[in-house]
Parts: structure tokens; sequence; C-alpha cells
């Protein structure tokens, strides 16, 4: 079994950013692990990846005691976009940076980028001309999660 290689993605239009929002789908972080650098046009983040395109793949290497406590992969996984002009928040507090947030989706708005986490939380990216550059940061560790989306309402909360 080889080992999968790490991603580096860049997006610079509407289709390149849906390969990329599919990638980091269900990626969490802290609040305090984005930042828009405004005298750069930048805007960054951190994040901690789940690793989809090894979801269905047993772990490379040898086979451990726990691996089916722990069958799944994260990967830190650093996202920077260029040419950011400003940086909108709505549904969290930028204070309350031990907040964790799960990123559902990016895609293009009009003027930009917008970041869209569970509960409603969005960063919208002011970014007429923008380019994004994703790459994995270091090595994959085991989890025993794997991010869920039913798809129906379960059968005992339909009336």
């Amino acid at each position: 079994m080889t080992a999968i290689t790490p991603i580096r993605l860049r997006a610079e239009d509407e289709e390149d950013l849906k390969v990329v929002s599919a990638c980091l789908q269900d990626a969490i972080l802290p609040i305090g692990d984005m930042c828009f650098q405004p005298d750069e046009k930048r805007f960054v983040m951190v994040v901690n990846r789940f690793r989809w395109e090894s979801a269905d793949r047993p772990r490379p290497g040898p086979t451990a005691d726990d691996d089916d406590l722990a069958p799944y992969e994260r990967v830190h996984c650093g996202l920077r976009v260029e040419g950011v002009t400003g940086a909108k928040l709505r549904g969290f507090d930028l204070k309350d940076r031990g907040r964790m947030l799960e990123l559902l989706s990016m895609e293009t708005v009009e003027g930009g980028v917008a970041l869209q986490f569970a509960g409603g939380g969005c960063v919208r990216l002011d970014a007429p001309s923008w380019r994004m550059v994703v790459e994995d940061l270091g090595e994959p560790w085991p989890t025993g999660c794997k991010p869920c989306h039913p798809d129906e309402p379960e059968q005992s909360q339909i009336a």
C-alpha cells in the first residue's frame, strides 16, 4: 500500500473552488486559527482537514491493534487567499478564540468568496480578483470520527 500524497491545490475561479471546497468539507478549526492581513491583502487559516480521499482505504504501513478504533485521518492544512480587500464575519465572535468551527463549503459570490460554517457562521472575503492556495502541512494523525451528513431526517422526526 502506498501513502496518499498530501494535497497542494490552487483555485482561481468557481470551478477550481468547487474542488477545493470538497477537499476541505468538514475541516475544523478554532476561530483563533484564521486571520485577515489587510496590509498584504491576504486571508489565511489553518484547519484540521478530514482526509476524505483516504476514508474508504486502509491506512498505509503496518497494521496496528487499534486500527479499527481510529480508521480515518486528519491533517493540518493551510489555506491562503490572495487579493482580499476586506473580510466580513457573520454568526460568530472573533474574541471567542477557542470556539471550534466546522467548514461546510466555500463558494464564489459577487465580488469574492464565502466560507460557510456549520451553525450558520460565514466569512465573506471581498476579493474581486482572488487566488487561493491550499496545502497539507505535516503528517496526518488517526481519528475514529468520520463526519456524516444525513440526507433526510430520521424517521422519528417525521410527524
